[in-house]
């Protein structure tokens, strides 16, 4: 267990006895993640479609939702609408991300977020032994046993909210 970085995520990781490595993600000279996250993923043994991508979601009811979804999948928005029970829904804005999550893109996790933050999974999550997730602080993800993402994701909405 590495104890180089604090943030939400990692209390809560510590708090429930979880296993995890910090994964330092070098960010450009703008401050932005490196794209090439996968080849540094590949470097460290570990999948890079194993990457649980936070995605946040406004509705037309002005409530967020959050998508955790691995592999290389899209979002379905069919899908998405018709199980948050909204005519419309679409993705949240920088700002919005920021001031509803309390992270800024690129750091975002599926975890150690506000109550009021609806969060669904995607049965991709559940295809990978490894998943990666954001840490919370820009430039860093985790690394963690799938099970112990779910196990923490446990009131969370599961279903096929993608589309190949």
């Amino acid at each position: 267990m590495s104890n180089s970085l604090i943030s939400p995520v990692t209390e809560i990781l510590h708090r429930e006895n979880i296993t995890y490595d910090v994964i330092e993600i070098p960010l450009s000279e703008d401050k932005k993640p490196i794209r090439s996250l996968e080849e540094l993923l590949l470097k460290q043994r570990i999948e890079p479609q194993s990457v649980v991508r936070s995605v946040l979601f406004k509705t037309t009811s002005d409530k967020f939702a959050l998508l955790a979804i691995a592999g290389g999948g899209r979002a379905d928005w069919g899908a998405l609408r018709k199980h948050l029970n909204e005519r419309k829904c679409r993705m949240a804005e920088l700002n919005e991300v920021l001031e509803a999550t309390g992270y800024v893109v690129g750091a975002v996790p599926p975890i150690a977020l506000p109550v009021d933050i609806r969060v669904l999974v995607d049965n991709s999550v559940k295809d990978y032994e490894t998943v990666v997730i954001g840490s919370g602080v820009l430039g860093f993800a985790i690394s963690l046993k799938g099970s112990d993402l779910l196990k923490l994701l446990v009131d969370a909405d599961y279903g096929m909210f993608t589309s190949s």
